[in-house]
């Protein structure tokens, strides 16, 4: 027998999702058939699998313990085997914006992917799993009933503000505002051309699944998508220019094609950037990834519960060194 204590980070969920995620080799039959011959309890009570379970509860397994080893997959992929502290694998640090009991917000550098793309990545996503441990919020166990998740992604060679949930709530609610677009993104960019005035830009976008690129066009095509973006000048030096990017509308590399449409490639942009202005940035600056940076994030100004506090807060991601270099190197100020 097993007994299993429900805790902040699992609280929230129903019975038969947290089951699924503990015991995640068995089917669904059998977990459904072990609640009803009381088995597997809920307090000491059968359970049907649909309660939403609160923090202290108590679940009980009355299986073998063979049958919970056949029935529970590996750890996950990072669970705390990295190296000590904040560093992750091959020396690179998490630099942590901010932090608390349910969310964390991590300032992703360019080259990193947010989630991995296949077995043996190492992403962002694993290297919160591995400071989360290292830092004691969660023993490696803890991973097999809830896994801490970043609830937006970034392209990888985007930099900038990635938010994470630490607890099941956290997650819930920063998931929550991402989807309906309360939560307000802000991005800074340096594009090829001199822009003088503030401008709200439309069109259609489609995206190739198996190329993983998209393409922007003025008019509606089938699969097209319609999208938004509102960007501000911030400076420039007559050939180049740092924006401001708000997006209206969130499609994926929406500011990267939008703005290449429209004449203004991201320097460093090698999939919809311009080869001869890329190949000057590389051979100047050394720079090869495009120089587009999640810069801020502005909470709703309502929020629900616990996450009520975070209503209305700013948090902001300095551009990295390079971004900076470039911009010194060209006398443009940064805000």
């Amino acid at each position: 027998m097993e007994k299993l204590t429900i805790t902040a980070n699992e609280a929230g969920q129903r019975m038969d999702k947290f089951l699924g995620k503990y015991l995640n080799l068995a089917g669904k039959g059998f977990l459904y058939k072990m609640m009803r011959k009381k088995n597997i309890t809920l307090n000491g009570k059968k359970c049907q699998g649909s309660e939403i379970l609160a923090q202290g509860d108590e679940v009980c397994l009355f299986l073998a313990e063979e049958t919970i080893r056949k029935f529970s997959g590996p750890m996950p992929e990072g669970a705390g085997v990295r190296e000590p502290g904040r560093t992750s694998k091959g020396g690179e640090s998490l630099d942590i914006i901010y932090e608390d009991a349910n969310i964390l917000l991590v300032n992703k550098p360019a080259g990193m992917l947010s989630q991995k793309a296949k077995e043996g990545d190492y992403s962002l996503n694993e290297r919160i799993f591995d400071y989360l441990i290292r830092a004691g919020h969660f023993a490696p166990e803890d991973l097999r009933a809830f896994h801490p998740s970043v609830c937006n992604r970034l392209d990888r060679n985007t930099s900038g503000l990635v938010a994470a949930g630490v607890s099941l709530a956290g997650l819930q609610g920063m998931s929550r505002v991402f989807k309906d677009r309360s939560l307000h993104k802000y991005y800074q960019c340096l594009v090829k051309g001199d822009i003088r005035e503030r401008r709200m830009v439309t069109g259609f976008l489609k995206k190739d699944p198996k190329t993983n690129q998209v393409t922007v066009t003025a008019f509606e095509e089938r699969g097209s998508m319609p999208i938004m973006t509102e960007y501000m000048p911030l400076g420039g030096n007559g050939d180049l220019t740092l924006l401001l990017v708000t997006l209206i509308t969130g499609r994926s590399h929406q500011i990267r094609a939008h703005l290449a449409s429209i004449g203004h490639p991201i320097a460093g942009d090698y999939k919809y950037g311009e080869p001869a202005f890329n190949k000057w940035l590389e051979t100047t600056y050394q720079v090869r990834s495009q120089l587009l940076h999640a810069w801020k994030l502005v909470m709703p100004q309502h929020m629900d519960k616990p996450l009520g506090y975070l209503a209305g807060r700013e948090f902001l991601a300095p551009l990295p060194g390079k971004f900076v270099r470039v911009l010194k190197g060209e006398g443009i100020r940064s805000s």
